[in-house]
């Protein structure tokens, strides 16, 4: 059994990995941490975990951290990188849910947070957890940064066309779409009910913090520069992403299909859907799985890639528990089988 740390588990992603940890059959809870909550059981602030979770939050204590073989922050950005060097240290794995690790430029990183990266020496070091990309890295590696979770749905989207230089990687565009559940729990107006119901709006048109994430990743696969237009909308549902992409195709005699089948045929969590189909998000609520279709319309010269996924599932704590399965030399899909939830 992995005995596992969860710190920041009061949060959606936090408990989504609490819930999904205490099925898992390798996987040990030993501390969760919180400190508003410390003392606190688990299962009074929520309560859809009684009796699979039996522990109280305590204050994050290094020193009890350290006991563990495995730590995933599910914190805000900015506080991981304080504390991961010394569990890594400790000899912990560390899997961090924030984007503490995931660019590579700690200049880079403080342009997009607004503050210096606190461990800019762990940045090479890190792992970009995206298993369809990185699976041999992740069996590997000490400390993964777990992808956000649009930049997991547009990667997925994108990967088979630039790894085959299909597309002119200098026009693309991510059309995405996101649950408000992707804002967190706290208080924020935007996503309070009475403002994101009833209500479709676009955000953040100039610069999100997870274009960097995205272009640092296709550019690794691509011959040419990238160039991405990224526009994220939220939504008025809990749960999901939906991200529509474009890309120029340099061949339209190409079967599409084929290649995404091809590219994603061993993958078990991305689910290539038959020419034509139109994946909703309802289709993967609760699952690890990224849905695709890819369509050609009006057998014109742009490719468009409709992905889906569950935002707190394989664009967050599902992922993160793929990520930890590799690290452990475990089979992938351990604790991750259960279908989605319908309706």
């Amino acid at each position: 059994m992995i005995k596992i740390g969860v710190v920041g588990a009061t949060g959606y992603t936090g408990v989504e990995l609490l819930r999904l940890l205490s099925g898992h059959a390798e996987a040990e809870l030993h501390l969760v941490t919180s400190r508003t909550e410390q003392g606190r059981a688990v299962t009074d602030l929520f309560p859809n975990l009684r009796g699979s979770v039996e522990l109280n939050f305590i204050d994050p204590d290094p020193e009890q951290l350290k006991s563990c073989e495995l730590v995933f922050f599910a914190t805000p950005n900015g506080v991981a990188m304080h504390h991961a060097s010394e569990l890594l240290d400790a000899g912990c794995k560390v899997i961090d849910l924030s984007a503490d690790f995931r660019l590579q430029d700690a200049d880079t990183w403080a342009d997009w947070y607004g503050e210096d990266h606190a461990s800019p020496q762990l940045l090479e070091q890190a792992i970009y957890g995206l298993p369809e990309l990185n699976r041999e890295q992740i069996k590997n590696a000490e400390l993964v940064a777990n992808p956000g979770c649009y930049p997991t749905a547009i990667q997925l989207g994108f990967l088979p066309l630039l790894e085959q230089d299909l597309v002119h990687a200098d026009s693309l565009i991510a059309d995405a779409k996101s649950g408000v559940s992707g804002a967190g729990r706290k208080a924020v107006m935007t996503s309070q009910f009475c403002e994101a119901g009833d209500s479709f709006k676009a955000y953040s048109v100039d610069g999100h913090r997870h274009l960097p994430e995205i272009k640092q990743s296709l550019q690794k696969i691509s011959k040419e520069e990238i160039d991405l237009v990224f526009v994220p909308h939220l939504t008025p549902m809990i749960r999901g992403i939906h991200a529509t992409l474009y890309a120029r195709l340099k061949d339209t005699s190409i079967d599409l299909q084929q290649v995404f089948a091809q590219r994603y045929k061993h993958e078990p969590f991305v689910d290539l859907m038959p020419s034509g189909s139109h994946p909703d998000t309802s289709s993967v609520r609760g699952s690890n799985t990224c849905r695709l279709a890819c369509h050609r319309p009006q057998d014109g010269s742009t490719v468009v890639v409709l992905a889906v996924e569950d935002n707190l599932v394989k664009g967050a704590a599902g992922q993160a528990i793929q990520n930890m399965n590799l690290m452990f030399s475990l089979p992938e899909t351990t604790g991750l089988t259960a279908p989605a939830v319908y309706p």
